[in-house]
């Protein structure tokens, strides 16, 4: 392995990878776990009511990935907790590095769309009458809050768990949160601020709350209708049904839970331990519609075209781009704005472009998304393969770009590539993505 010098020295690659995502069998934890169910097509949704990808993850199996907490802090843990530090203790496993020894330095970013898994210890607190309350449970109620009343309580204890003195600092933009963090991560690699930066993220949506919203949309559907104007959205008409990404049949959104972690470090900090790269981190950019509405988000593509424009900037160019990782849920105003965007950044190329979404592997799990779409994206590159756009069987015709539909990977030899995450109400987050050596 040569060794770089100069601005080399501050790329950010990308050394470790792990998960806490549904699976079949068990909780899907690694790289390989990853692989073997995204190549496929697999979809790891179950239905119970409606279609949810839930993390079968009991204590002993927590225990035995992360052991070592004191049980008086643990107890209080929530599943964010559990599903973050699982995917943050398999990423440094991964990299090489030691959890408890190798992070002292280290920047620990997390990524939460959602606060369904704080909602409980929120509520127990708000509702707990100090006057009448144990005292002899009082210390227990106080260490629960303060671990899990605000959405960035997986970094606090990821922080903990690694001893951390470097920043340590949760982003909330919805399912683009820990898309956000991996662009914060690259920057402060370039600049000098640290050598090693983990990203999580990591999301818990409610069941009961998603039944309930699906209750709520069949009511509302006709007054909604009624009011609807050209630039919002459709309601999506249930979620009972499987989720299809790029597929003529696409109608609705299936969720799941979970967390992915990845590793970055300095090109320098990295082959000074002679550490295993997946790739790098070239640039990431948000960007927004620009709409009034807070809920809408407008199908011509051009706040997306603008983030990957910011991306490539004076160094790259789109061509040499013939991946892209879509962020497609199997909304139509999503594929809508994916298919004019790759039109216009493409032009008649784009028919030969393939573009996938593994949405349909674990559900529309949020904040993960980010970490997700660069781990898969990286794994594609270094095995020469494009993972099939998981429940896509009859391709759209609106599609300017090729789905890759069915159940086998397709080969491809390439050296860059895009990954996309959004968030309600016309946020764009586009990241470049490049192998080890280019």
């Amino acid at each position: 392995m040569n060794r770089r010098a100069g601005s080399r020295a501050r790329d950010a690659v990308v050394t470790g990878i792990g998960l806490c995502l549904p699976g079949q069998d068990s909780p899907v934890f690694t790289a390989d776990d990853l692989w073997s169910v995204a190549s496929t097509g697999t979809s790891c949704l179950v239905k119970n009511g409606v279609y949810y990808g839930s993390v079968n993850l009991p204590k002993e199996m927590f225990a035995e990935r992360v052991p070592g907490i004191p049980e008086f802090f643990s107890r209080h843990y929530t599943d964010a907790h559990r599903f973050g530090l699982v995917s943050l203790t398999q990423a440094c496993a991964d990299a090489g590095l030691d959890v408890q020894r190798d992070f002292e330095d280290a920047a620990i970013l997390v990524g939460r769309g959602g606060v369904d898994a704080n909602i409980d210890s929120y509520l127990a607190v708000l509702r707990a009458d100090p006057a009448t309350y144990p005292i002899a449970q009082a210390l227990e109620m106080f260490v629960a809050a303060e671990q899990a009343v605000t959405p960035s309580d997986v970094a606090l204890v990821q922080g903990a768990l690694t001893r951390s003195r470097g920043a340590n600092f949760t982003v909330s933009c919805g399912c683009a949160s820990s898309a956000l963090q991996i662009g914060n991560a690259q920057r402060m690699i370039a600049a000098g601020e640290a050598d090693i930066v983990v990203v999580t993220g990591v999301d818990v949506f409610s069941v009961t709350l998603i039944r309930n919203i699906q209750r709520l949309l069949s009511g509302a559907q006709h007054a909604y209708d009624a009011m609807r104007s050209p630039d919002m959205p459709s309601l999506l008409p249930s979620f009972d049904a499987l989720m299809r990404p790029y597929d003529r049949r696409a109608d609705c959104i299936n969720h799941g839970e979970g967390s992915a972690t990845v590793v970055l470090e300095s090109r320098e900090h990295a082959f000074a331990r002679d550490a295993r790269l997946y790739g790098q981190v070239l640039s990431q950019a948000t960007t927004r519609d620009g709409l009034a509405n807070p809920l809408a988000s407008e199908e011509t593509g051009k706040a997306l075209v603008s983030a990957v424009r910011r991306c490539l900037g004076d160094t790259w160019d789109i061509a040499q781009v013939p991946y892209l990782h879509g962020g497609s849920d199997g909304n139509v105003v999503v594929t809508a704005f994916e298919a004019n965007a790759v039109r216009e950044l493409y032009g008649p190329a784009s028919r030969e472009l393939l573009m996938t979404s593994q949405e349909g592997c674990f559900g529309h799990n949020g904040a993960p998304a980010g970490c997700l779409g660069v781990a898969l994206t990286l794994l594609m590159m270094n095995r020469g393969q494009v993972c099939p756009t998981a429940n896509c069987e009859e391709p759209a015709d609106c599609l300017t770009f090729d789905p890759v539909p069915g159940t086998e990977p397709r080969p491809l030899d390439f050296d860059y590539a895009f990954t996309f995450n959004y968030q309600v109400g016309g946020v764009k987050s586009a990241i470049l993505l490049g192998s080890a050596d280019v």
